[in-house]
């Protein structure tokens, strides 16, 4: 497999051109995110990038523009396409230097998604940690709809994730159908177990939920912040263009190991929104659209 790695201060990265995902991301040695095997398949798409929608289709089906399109059913135990187009392919390298590297991929287009994108990710380190833009540009001829979001599992040290202190800015969260994880209702986290905009411990608190009402500062940054007790923590911040955010306590079944990572993934719209149009993007021809996100040691 081929991968690249890059540097800057304090901070190391590899990324891989399969997926263009984020293979290691480390801060002082130490581990920031649950890393893949080099070669190897991409376990739970650990540091993919989603697009071009992230999360769940309901059935592989949806419509768009008067026109119903169905694209391949992947999460066969739930019936969903999961996660988008993007992550099976071997991006190209378009730019590479000490610090920074630069992949991208277009997607053939297909009866189900008849779109020609070209997606392209950046990775770039520096002395705050590590910044990662996607953009995607339509270079079609008709409208396509899109999202996106980043796929990493934090790990904020080497205490079990029940000890983690977790803080998430979001006042409400998506309820979904315990078994296939599709969307309900939107609920507060007022008086919820779900709710952690003051930081506390994760416990035993079981999360695969889409957040949003997010909490953006002054600066239009928003920031989940993990750590451990035994005083290293792991942190994640981004701008407006994500409204939604997705928590995942990684919680498996033996013999998969359990609770590695808190998968924390700023989205563009919500699972599903290729039929709900909440927050779907339409991407018109010759459009782009582009969004970031940051990986930082606490």
């Amino acid at each position: 497999m081929t991968e690249y790695k890059i540097r800057a201060g304090e901070y190391t990265a590899t990324i891989a051109a399969h997926a263009g995902a984020l293979r290691e991301l480390r801060h002082r040695e130490r581990d920031l995110i649950v890393p893949f095997p080099e070669g190897g398949p991409i376990p739970d798409y650990r540091g993919i990038v989603a697009a071009p929608w992230p999360n769940r289709i309901a059935d592989g089906r949806y419509t768009f523009d008067g026109a119903e399109y169905e694209v391949p059913v992947n999460e066969t135990d739930r019936g969903c396409a999961l996660h988008g187009l993007v992550f099976p392919l071997d991006w190209t390298l378009e730019s590479l230097d000490e610090s920074s590297v630069t992949l991208s991929c277009s997607p053939e287009p297909t009866a189900g998604y008849p779109h020609e994108l070209r997606v392209a990710v950046e990775y770039r380190l520096a002395e705050d940690g590590l910044h990662s833009a996607v953009t995607a540009e339509n270079l079609g001829g008709t409208a396509a709809p899109y999202g996106v979001c980043p796929h990493p599992y934090l790990v904020a040290g080497p205490s079990p994730l029940n000890e983690w202190v977790l803080e998430i800015p979001a006042g409400t969260f998506l309820e979904v159908t315990p078994d296939r994880l599709l969307p309900k209702e939107m609920r507060s986290v007022d008086g919820h177990e779900f709710d952690f905009r003051a930081p506390r411990a994760i416990g035993g608190t079981e999360i695969d939920h889409a957040f949003t009402d997010i909490a953006f500062d002054g600066g239009g940054q928003a920031r989940v912040l993990v750590r451990d007790p035994g005083g290293t923590g792991v942190g994640m911040a981004w701008d407006r263009t994500c409204q939604w955010l997705q928590i995942h306590t990684a919680d498996k079944q033996p013999p998969f190991p359990n609770r590695l990572g808190l998968a924390v993934e700023p989205m563009t719209c919500p699972p599903d929104a290729f039929n709900s149009g909440v927050d779907l993007i339409r991407l018109e021809p010759g459009a782009m659209h582009s969004a970031s996100w940051r990986i930082f040691a606490t």
